[in-house]
Protein backbone atom coordinates (compact mmCIF):
# COMPACT_ATOMS: atom_id res chain seq x y z
CA UNK A 1 0.00 0.00 0.00
CA UNK A 2 1.17 3.21 -0.76
CA UNK A 3 0.35 6.78 -0.05
CA UNK A 4 0.87 10.08 -1.82
CA UNK A 5 2.48 10.68 1.81
CA UNK A 6 4.88 7.58 1.24
CA UNK A 7 5.39 8.27 -1.68
CA UNK A 8 6.54 11.76 -1.55
CA UNK A 9 9.33 10.17 1.01
CA UNK A 10 10.12 8.31 -1.51
CA UNK A 11 10.93 11.25 -3.86
CA UNK A 12 13.00 12.89 -1.64
CA UNK A 13 15.56 10.01 -0.87
CA UNK A 14 15.30 8.29 -4.12
CA UNK A 15 16.35 11.08 -6.75
CA UNK A 16 20.31 11.79 -5.77
CA UNK A 17 22.22 8.78 -6.77
CA UNK A 18 26.41 8.65 -7.19
CA UNK A 19 25.51 8.17 -11.26
CA UNK A 20 23.01 11.12 -13.32
CA UNK A 21 20.11 9.14 -15.74
CA UNK A 22 19.27 12.48 -17.50
CA UNK A 23 16.28 11.29 -19.46
CA UNK A 24 14.54 8.56 -22.06
CA UNK A 25 17.19 8.66 -25.24
CA UNK A 26 15.94 5.94 -27.86
CA UNK A 27 14.07 2.81 -28.22
CA UNK A 28 14.51 -0.05 -30.89
CA UNK A 29 11.68 -1.31 -32.63
CA UNK A 30 11.84 -4.46 -34.37
CA UNK A 31 9.54 -4.61 -37.56
CA UNK A 32 8.99 -6.91 -40.63
CA UNK A 33 8.60 -4.48 -43.58
CA UNK A 34 11.19 -1.35 -43.44
CA UNK A 35 9.94 -0.20 -46.56
CA UNK A 36 6.81 0.05 -44.91
CA UNK A 37 7.74 1.39 -41.66
CA UNK A 38 9.31 4.13 -43.36
CA UNK A 39 6.33 5.24 -45.40
CA UNK A 40 4.23 5.21 -41.91
CA UNK A 41 6.99 7.02 -39.60
CA UNK A 42 9.17 9.54 -42.16
CA UNK A 43 6.27 10.19 -44.79
CA UNK A 44 3.18 10.06 -42.85
CA UNK A 45 4.11 11.17 -39.39
CA UNK A 46 7.12 12.79 -40.50
CA UNK A 47 9.86 11.95 -38.18
CA UNK A 48 13.58 12.84 -39.60
CA UNK A 49 15.76 9.99 -40.88
CA UNK A 50 19.12 10.34 -39.72
CA UNK A 51 20.98 7.06 -41.60
CA UNK A 52 19.90 3.82 -43.27
CA UNK A 53 21.27 0.70 -44.23
CA UNK A 54 19.89 -2.08 -45.53
CA UNK A 55 19.52 -3.51 -41.59
CA UNK A 56 17.56 -0.54 -40.17
CA UNK A 57 16.49 3.01 -40.13
CA UNK A 58 17.46 5.61 -37.26
CA UNK A 59 14.68 8.33 -36.94
CA UNK A 60 15.05 11.81 -34.85
CA UNK A 61 12.34 14.33 -34.01
CA UNK A 62 12.89 18.01 -35.30
CA UNK A 63 14.44 19.71 -32.20
CA UNK A 64 16.69 16.68 -31.32
CA UNK A 65 20.21 17.33 -32.08
CA UNK A 66 21.81 13.46 -31.99
CA UNK A 67 21.53 10.37 -34.27
CA UNK A 68 18.69 8.98 -33.10
CA UNK A 69 15.70 8.85 -30.92
CA UNK A 70 14.24 5.68 -32.97
CA UNK A 71 15.75 2.89 -34.81
CA UNK A 72 13.48 0.26 -36.50
CA UNK A 73 15.39 -2.69 -37.33
CA UNK A 74 14.45 -5.32 -39.92
CA UNK A 75 12.99 -8.91 -38.26
CA UNK A 76 11.34 -12.12 -38.32
CA UNK A 77 8.53 -10.72 -36.21
CA UNK A 78 7.64 -7.31 -34.62
CA UNK A 79 9.18 -6.53 -31.17
CA UNK A 80 11.45 -4.48 -29.28
CA UNK A 81 14.95 -4.77 -28.79
CA UNK A 82 15.77 -2.48 -25.96
CA UNK A 83 14.61 1.04 -24.70
CA UNK A 84 17.39 3.25 -23.85
CA UNK A 85 18.02 6.19 -21.31
CA UNK A 86 20.99 8.71 -21.62
CA UNK A 87 23.73 8.92 -18.73
CA UNK A 88 25.85 12.53 -18.09
CA UNK A 89 29.47 11.51 -18.06
CA UNK A 90 31.10 7.61 -18.89
CA UNK A 91 31.69 6.85 -15.76
CA UNK A 92 28.12 6.76 -14.86
CA UNK A 93 27.88 3.61 -17.24
CA UNK A 94 30.46 1.81 -14.66
CA UNK A 95 28.53 2.65 -11.91
CA UNK A 96 25.18 1.19 -13.32
CA UNK A 97 26.94 -1.89 -14.17
CA UNK A 98 27.94 -2.36 -10.56
CA UNK A 99 24.86 -1.81 -9.29
CA UNK A 100 22.72 -4.45 -11.81
CA UNK A 101 25.73 -6.35 -11.02
CA UNK A 102 25.39 -6.17 -7.14
CA UNK A 103 21.70 -6.94 -7.71
CA UNK A 104 22.65 -10.09 -9.95
CA UNK A 105 20.75 -8.76 -12.77
CA UNK A 106 22.17 -9.24 -16.18
CA UNK A 107 24.84 -7.17 -17.76
CA UNK A 108 26.34 -6.55 -21.52
CA UNK A 109 28.56 -4.19 -23.04
CA UNK A 110 27.31 -2.86 -26.37
CA UNK A 111 30.71 -1.43 -27.87
CA UNK A 112 31.13 1.11 -30.63
CA UNK A 113 29.70 0.24 -33.93
CA UNK A 114 27.04 -2.43 -32.44
CA UNK A 115 24.86 0.60 -33.08
CA UNK A 116 25.38 3.15 -35.31
CA UNK A 117 25.21 6.82 -34.26
CA UNK A 118 26.62 6.05 -30.95
CA UNK A 119 29.43 5.02 -28.77
CA UNK A 120 30.03 2.26 -26.01
CA UNK A 121 26.58 1.36 -23.85
CA UNK A 122 25.42 -0.82 -21.14
CA UNK A 123 22.81 -2.91 -22.02
CA UNK A 124 20.89 -4.60 -18.77
CA UNK A 125 17.41 -6.61 -17.57
CA UNK A 126 15.39 -4.62 -15.25
CA UNK A 127 13.44 -6.60 -12.44
CA UNK A 128 11.25 -8.49 -14.48
CA UNK A 129 12.69 -8.52 -17.52
CA UNK A 130 12.59 -5.10 -19.75
CA UNK A 131 16.08 -4.84 -21.79
CA UNK A 132 17.37 -1.29 -21.34
CA UNK A 133 20.30 0.52 -22.07
CA UNK A 134 22.43 3.11 -20.73
CA UNK A 135 24.21 5.44 -23.03
CA UNK A 136 26.14 8.42 -22.95
CA UNK A 137 27.88 9.68 -26.00
CA UNK A 138 25.78 9.83 -29.29
CA UNK A 139 26.54 11.39 -32.74
CA UNK A 140 25.36 14.95 -33.45
CA UNK A 141 22.53 15.63 -36.09
CA UNK A 142 21.28 19.12 -36.82
CA UNK A 143 18.61 20.18 -35.13
CA UNK A 144 15.61 21.20 -37.24
CA UNK A 145 13.15 23.07 -34.94
CA UNK A 146 13.70 26.21 -37.14
CA UNK A 147 13.77 25.32 -40.53
CA UNK A 148 10.22 24.98 -40.90
CA UNK A 149 10.37 24.61 -44.62
CA UNK A 150 11.29 20.87 -43.68
CA UNK A 151 8.67 20.23 -41.50
CA UNK A 152 5.74 17.45 -42.34
CA UNK A 153 3.26 15.26 -40.72
CA UNK A 154 2.67 15.54 -37.38
CA UNK A 155 5.86 17.86 -36.71
CA UNK A 156 7.33 15.34 -34.56
CA UNK A 157 9.36 17.22 -32.03
CA UNK A 158 11.71 14.64 -29.29
CA UNK A 159 11.36 11.10 -27.71
CA UNK A 160 8.94 12.17 -24.24
CA UNK A 161 8.45 8.65 -22.59
CA UNK A 162 8.22 4.45 -22.29
CA UNK A 163 5.09 2.94 -21.01
CA UNK A 164 5.38 -0.63 -20.08
CA UNK A 165 3.66 -3.87 -18.98
CA UNK A 166 5.12 -5.53 -16.11
CA UNK A 167 4.03 -8.68 -14.44
CA UNK A 168 5.13 -7.40 -10.44
CA UNK A 169 4.74 -3.80 -10.43
CA UNK A 170 5.95 -3.79 -6.85
CA UNK A 171 8.93 -4.96 -7.79
CA UNK A 172 9.32 -3.22 -10.93
CA UNK A 173 8.74 -0.16 -8.93
CA UNK A 174 10.75 -0.68 -5.74
CA UNK A 175 13.58 -0.79 -8.40
CA UNK A 176 13.26 2.40 -10.74
CA UNK A 177 12.55 4.74 -7.20
CA UNK A 178 15.02 2.83 -5.08
CA UNK A 179 18.14 1.40 -6.96
CA UNK A 180 17.27 3.58 -10.36
CA UNK A 181 16.55 6.93 -8.52
CA UNK A 182 13.30 7.81 -10.57
CA UNK A 183 10.70 10.19 -8.62
CA UNK A 184 6.84 9.77 -8.63
CA UNK A 185 4.90 12.42 -10.47
CA UNK A 186 1.48 10.17 -10.15
CA UNK A 187 0.44 6.63 -9.61
CA UNK A 188 -2.68 4.63 -9.16
CA UNK A 189 -4.39 2.28 -6.81
CA UNK A 190 -6.96 -0.11 -6.26
CA UNK A 191 -8.67 1.72 -3.71
CA UNK A 192 -9.66 0.06 -0.39
CA UNK A 193 -9.51 -2.65 1.23
CA UNK A 194 -5.90 -3.46 -0.30
CA UNK A 195 -5.07 0.31 -1.98
CA UNK A 196 -2.69 -2.38 -4.49
CA UNK A 197 -0.78 0.03 -6.82
CA UNK A 198 -1.77 -0.26 -10.31
CA UNK A 199 0.71 2.19 -11.83
CA UNK A 200 3.26 4.47 -11.32
CA UNK A 201 4.54 7.58 -13.81
CA UNK A 202 8.49 7.92 -13.05
CA UNK A 203 10.49 10.89 -14.62
CA UNK A 204 13.96 11.70 -14.24
CA UNK A 205 13.75 14.72 -16.83
CA UNK A 206 11.56 17.34 -15.28
CA UNK A 207 7.98 16.88 -16.39
CA UNK A 208 5.40 13.56 -16.20
CA UNK A 209 7.59 10.89 -16.98
CA UNK A 210 10.61 9.30 -18.72
CA UNK A 211 9.23 5.94 -18.03
CA UNK A 212 5.46 4.60 -16.44
CA UNK A 213 5.13 0.95 -15.22
CA UNK A 214 1.63 -0.62 -15.98
CA UNK A 215 0.22 -3.82 -14.02
CA UNK A 216 0.02 -5.67 -17.23
CA UNK A 217 1.05 -8.77 -18.87
CA UNK A 218 5.11 -8.22 -19.16
CA UNK A 219 7.92 -7.46 -19.24
CA UNK A 220 5.74 -5.62 -22.41
CA UNK A 221 6.64 -2.09 -24.22
CA UNK A 222 2.49 -0.65 -24.54
CA UNK A 223 3.63 2.27 -25.87
CA UNK A 224 6.64 4.95 -26.65
CA UNK A 225 5.49 8.39 -26.81
CA UNK A 226 6.30 11.41 -29.13
CA UNK A 227 6.00 14.81 -28.49
CA UNK A 228 3.85 17.33 -30.54
CA UNK A 229 4.56 20.86 -30.66
CA UNK A 230 1.14 21.74 -29.74
CA UNK A 231 -2.66 20.09 -29.84
CA UNK A 232 -2.81 21.79 -33.79
CA UNK A 233 -0.26 18.95 -34.03
CA UNK A 234 -1.92 16.15 -33.51
CA UNK A 235 -4.96 17.33 -34.83
CA UNK A 236 -3.27 17.74 -38.26
CA UNK A 237 -1.76 14.31 -37.80
CA UNK A 238 -5.21 13.01 -37.72
CA UNK A 239 -5.90 15.12 -41.10
CA UNK A 240 -2.67 13.36 -42.95
CA UNK A 241 -3.44 10.09 -41.78
CA UNK A 242 -6.54 9.94 -43.23
CA UNK A 243 -5.63 11.49 -46.23
CA UNK A 244 -2.78 9.00 -46.87
CA UNK A 245 -5.33 6.13 -46.04
CA UNK A 246 -3.70 5.27 -42.90
CA UNK A 247 -7.29 6.40 -40.74
CA UNK A 248 -6.73 2.63 -39.48
CA UNK A 249 -4.01 3.82 -37.28
CA UNK A 250 -5.66 5.68 -35.00
CA UNK A 251 -6.67 3.37 -31.95
CA UNK A 252 -7.51 5.85 -29.35
CA UNK A 253 -8.33 9.33 -29.37
CA UNK A 254 -7.31 12.51 -29.97
CA UNK A 255 -8.44 13.59 -26.22
CA UNK A 256 -6.79 14.43 -23.04
CA UNK A 257 -5.54 11.86 -20.20
CA UNK A 258 -6.55 13.06 -16.13
CA UNK A 259 -3.11 11.69 -15.47
CA UNK A 260 -0.38 13.79 -16.98
CA UNK A 261 -2.83 16.66 -18.08
CA UNK A 262 -1.38 15.35 -21.76
CA UNK A 263 -3.76 15.68 -24.95
CA UNK A 264 -2.89 12.44 -26.69
CA UNK A 265 -3.34 10.40 -29.77
CA UNK A 266 -2.53 6.37 -30.06
CA UNK A 267 -1.63 4.96 -33.09
CA UNK A 268 -0.61 1.58 -34.53
CA UNK A 269 2.26 1.33 -36.63
CA UNK A 270 1.94 -1.03 -39.31
CA UNK A 271 3.55 -4.24 -37.14
CA UNK A 272 1.03 -2.90 -34.16
CA UNK A 273 3.54 -0.92 -31.94
CA UNK A 274 2.23 1.37 -30.30
CA UNK A 275 2.93 4.97 -30.45
CA UNK A 276 1.38 8.05 -28.77
CA UNK A 277 1.80 11.67 -30.24
CA UNK A 278 1.77 13.33 -26.37
CA UNK A 279 1.92 17.28 -25.38
CA UNK A 280 0.78 19.81 -22.84
CA UNK A 281 2.11 17.80 -19.49
CA UNK A 282 3.43 19.81 -16.77
CA UNK A 283 6.73 20.69 -14.73
CA UNK A 284 7.86 18.51 -12.07
CA UNK A 285 11.47 19.83 -10.83
CA UNK A 286 10.60 20.78 -7.84
CA UNK A 287 12.04 17.78 -5.32
CA UNK A 288 9.26 18.25 -2.73
CA UNK A 289 6.30 18.71 -5.04
CA UNK A 290 3.08 16.18 -4.59
CA UNK A 291 2.34 13.30 -6.05
CA UNK A 292 -0.91 12.79 -7.26
CA UNK A 293 -2.90 9.26 -6.42
CA UNK A 294 -5.35 8.28 -8.45
CA UNK A 295 -8.25 5.62 -8.11
CA UNK A 296 -8.30 2.98 -10.78
CA UNK A 297 -12.23 3.74 -10.52
CA UNK A 298 -12.08 7.44 -11.91
CA UNK A 299 -12.76 7.36 -15.54
CA UNK A 300 -11.29 11.02 -15.63
CA UNK A 301 -7.58 9.24 -15.00
CA UNK A 302 -7.86 7.64 -18.07
CA UNK A 303 -9.78 10.19 -20.19
CA UNK A 304 -10.78 13.89 -18.81
CA UNK A 305 -12.24 14.01 -22.21
CA UNK A 306 -12.59 12.02 -25.36
CA UNK A 307 -13.73 8.13 -25.84
CA UNK A 308 -12.78 5.53 -23.13
CA UNK A 309 -10.07 3.44 -24.26
CA UNK A 310 -10.51 0.23 -26.66
CA UNK A 311 -9.33 -3.50 -25.18
CA UNK A 312 -7.05 -3.71 -27.21
CA UNK A 313 -5.48 -1.19 -25.19
CA UNK A 314 -5.47 -2.73 -22.08
CA UNK A 315 -4.67 -6.33 -24.58
CA UNK A 316 -1.96 -5.95 -27.19
CA UNK A 317 1.73 -4.84 -26.22
CA UNK A 318 4.64 -5.11 -28.10
CA UNK A 319 7.20 -8.16 -26.59
CA UNK A 320 10.72 -7.12 -25.65
CA UNK A 321 13.88 -9.22 -26.94
CA UNK A 322 16.25 -11.05 -24.01
CA UNK A 323 19.39 -9.41 -23.27
CA UNK A 324 21.13 -11.29 -26.06
CA UNK A 325 18.61 -10.75 -28.48
CA UNK A 326 18.30 -13.94 -29.59
CA UNK A 327 14.42 -14.64 -28.56
CA UNK A 328 11.36 -13.00 -27.33
CA UNK A 329 10.67 -13.01 -23.34
CA UNK A 330 8.38 -15.10 -21.78
CA UNK A 331 5.67 -12.79 -20.81
CA UNK A 332 3.94 -13.62 -17.18
CA UNK A 333 0.23 -12.52 -16.25
CA UNK A 334 0.25 -9.44 -14.12
CA UNK A 335 0.34 -9.64 -10.22
CA UNK A 336 -2.37 -7.46 -9.32
CA UNK A 337 -5.85 -8.63 -10.38
CA UNK A 338 -9.10 -5.97 -10.76
CA UNK A 339 -11.59 -5.49 -13.09
CA UNK A 340 -10.35 -2.48 -15.40
CA UNK A 341 -13.28 -0.29 -15.77
CA UNK A 342 -14.31 2.15 -18.71
CA UNK A 343 -13.04 0.31 -21.31
CA UNK A 344 -14.90 0.35 -24.58
CA UNK A 345 -15.48 -2.80 -27.43
CA UNK A 346 -12.60 -2.32 -30.07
Amino acid sequence: MYSAESIREINLRSFKKPFDIVRTAHLELQVTDLARSREWYVDVLGFVETAADGDAIYLRGLEEAVHHSLVLRRADRPAVGHLAFKVSSPDDLEMLERVYRDHDLPTRWVEPGEEPGQGRALRVLSPTGLPVEFVYEMEKAPRLLQQFHLHRGAFIQRIDHFNVGVPDIDREFQWWTGQMGFRVSEFTDTDAPDYRLWAAWLHRKPNVHDIALSNLPGPQLHHVGFWAADTASILRACDVLASTGHADSIERGPGRHGLSNAFFLYLRDPDGHRVELYTGDYLTADPDGEPLRWSINDPRRQTFWGQPAPRSWFEELSPVRTLDGSTVAPVLPPSVKATVPFVRPN
